[in-house]
C-alpha cells in the first residue's frame, strides 16, 4: 500500500493544531482588544484608567455565589485582585470558574463611598462570600475601582 506523505503530514498538522488550541467559553460580547493591560498597571494608577476600555487577564479567584454577577481576577502582582462586575442576569459566571484563567473586557469605573455606604458595601460583600465582617476595618470614605464587564472568555 502506497502512503501519500503529503496527506499524512496535513492530517498530523491539523490534529496537533486542534489538540493544542485552548478550549474556552465566551460570556457576553465578543472581545475586541488583542493585548491585555496588566492589572498591576491599572492598580498603580487607577484614576488614569477611569472610563477607558481595557482587557485584563488572570486566574479567577472568586465568583459571586448568588447571581454570578462578578468575578475577581488575580493580578500579576501577588496578593492583588481586580473585580469584574456585570449587570445582573446579562452575564452569569459559573462558580465552577474559580481557579480557571479568564480574559475580561470592559470599562474601568470608580465608586466613591462615604463611610456609612462603605460599611454597608463591605458588609454585603462579606455576607456574599460567607465571611465574617469586621466593621472596624472601614475607617472613613472609600474609593474602589472595578471593570464594568462587557465580555469575557474563560479557559477550560
Amino acid at each position: 500500500m502506497r502512503v501519500n506523505w503529503f496527506v499524512m503530514l496535513a492530517v498530523l498538522v491539523l490534529l496537533s493544531w486542534s489538540c493544542s488550541r485552548e478550549k474556552s467559553t465566551p460570556y457576553g460580547q465578543k472581545l475586541t482588544i488583542a493585548e491585555p493591560t496588566k492589572i498591576s498597571k491599572i492598580m498603580n494608577d487607577p484614576e488614569s484608567f477611569v472610563d477607558q476600555k481595557v482587557l485584563i487577564e488572570g486566574e479567577i479567584l472568586d465568583v459571586c455565589e448568588m447571581q454570578g454577577c462578578w468575578i475577581e481576577i488575580a493580578s500579576d502582582t501577588p496578593g492583588e485582585r481586580f473585580k469584574v462586575k456585570v449587570n445582573d442576569g446579562e452575564i452569569v459566571f459559573p462558580t465552577s470558574a474559580k481557579g480557571k484563567m479568564a480574559r475580561a473586557e470592559g470599562n474601568i469605573y470608580k465608586i466613591e463611598f462615604n463611610e456609612k455606604d462603605a460599611l454597608a458595601y463591605f458588609k454585603h460583600m462579606a455576607e456574599e462570600k460567607g465571611e465574617p465582617f469586621d466593621s472596624s476595618s472601614v475607617t472613613g470614605p472609600t474609593t474602589i475601582y472595578q471593570l464594568k464587564g462587557q465580555g469575557a472568555v474563560i479557559l477550560d
